[in-house]
């Protein structure tokens, strides 16, 4: 089993066992000193960036030695592009509340990744996107076959890694992420379906990318607590966090595909505005707009010949004059607040939850 050593860190930690380190706290502190005892066994835990940076040294270390070599290149091609690991980090971040030895369950964590990568390669070719990540996509790289294929091997890998989490959890860890694999499919279906409407309703859209992005973030949160043996109710809130979390991303993702800096969002903004994308931003100034408004709107999303940013600059034109922004804006803060009010009710000192709340922020680039 591999180790993490913190090169901050003056008290070693034996793979995981910190059976001596709270003996050490015990020693030093006696019983009259808790907060001592707290600010020491913090040194236990591990940052976002201290988990991230072990993920991607576990995934990039994955070997594939079945054949055909041509069916394994591409997930591993996929796997390597990198991105945020949103979930595997939040697996172990979950985990490390109540544990300190996240190592433990890299593969579990990475399982989700695994499958995370797995829609994204089918959306591709669903898409016919080019690019991921600023790389080829694997039906341009290979072909459409080759995709569909290396997609549905990495569904699979990714219950056979999780599968890896142990006997004693199995059964509940392996229902929740088949749960939440349909619910994401359920929410892919919706999407394809919202496309082909201009009435989609904001509860609809918001039960869409519940099933479609949160649930896996929630799903993350979970099984990271479950395999650490936390209270049913802790795991319970944790999971609600997730979701919420998920939710305030996602919309706060339609927000910056309009409002956002491409330096910062790391892509060109009006993505969404020129596919017609049935995001928060379009549902709400559809649902909300007068009569007139609502024409312009129509007349820009039936318009097939049209000069790009004309038609950024006219959508989001409309979409401050209806103020679906600061609607988006409201809603993400509901959602993160929400989130916070679940987090905070985990049964845990304050301290110990500390960089999950940080995380959280981070993942919503928000002022603390």
């Amino acid at each position: 089993m591999e180790t993490w050593h913190r090169k901050e860190q003056a008290l070693p930690l034996n793979g995981g066992d910190t059976s001596g380190l709270q003996a050490l706290i015990d020693e030093v502190c006696g019983d009259n000193n808790e907060r001592i005892k707290q600010s020491l066994a913090l040194l236990s835990m591990y940052t976002a960036d201290e988990i991230l940076a072990k993920v991607n040294a576990y995934i990039n270390n994955l070997t594939y030695d079945r054949k055909p070599q041509s069916l394994y290149e591409p997930i591993k091609y996929v796997l390597e592009l990198g991105g945020k690991r949103i979930r595997p980090t939040l697996m172990l971040l979950s985990y490390n509340l109540f544990k300190d030895d996240p190592e433990t369950i890299l593969s579990p964590a990475c399982a989700l990744e695994t499958y995370h990568n797995y829609t994204l390669l089918h959306d591709d070719l669903m898409d016919d996107a080019p690019l991921r990540r600023g790389q080829q996509t694997v039906h341009v790289r290979w072909d459409a076959n080759t995709a569909i294929l290396s997609g549905d091997s990495m569904l699979v890998l990714a219950f056979e890694r999780m599968a890896r989490c142990g006997d004693k959890h199995l059964h509940e860890v392996l229902s929740l992420f088949a749960e939440t694999a349909l619910e994401i499919g359920e929410g892919q279906q919706y999407d394809m379906e919202f496309e082909h409407r201009n009435d989609v309703r904001e509860e609809e859209y918001i039960e869409m990318i519940r099933l479609k992005t949160s649930v896996l973030l929630a799903c993350a949160m979970k099984i990271g607590a479950i395999l650490a043996d936390a209270p049913k109710e802790d795991a319970d809130k944790l999971y609600k966090f997730g979701e919420q979390i998920g939710l305030a991303f996602q919309l706060q993702d339609d927000y910056l595909d309009v409002y956002g800096d491409p330096k910062v969002f790391g892509k060109k903004i009006g993505g969404d505005i020129t596919s017609n994308k049935k995001t928060y931003m379009l549902i709400n100034a559809f649902n909300k707009a007068d009569a007139k408004q609502r024409k312009e709107l129509e007349r820009w999303v039936a318009c097939e010949n049209f000069n790009r940013d004309e038609k950024v600059a006219a959508v989001t034109a409309l979409y401050n004059k209806i103020g679906v922004d600061k609607l988006a804006q409201d809603k993400i803060n509901h959602y993160f607040e929400v989130a916070s009010k679940y987090l905070n009710d985990v049964s845990l000192p304050e301290e110990r939850k500390a960089e999950m709340k940080a995380y959280a922020v981070r993942l919503l680039n928000r002022q603390r």
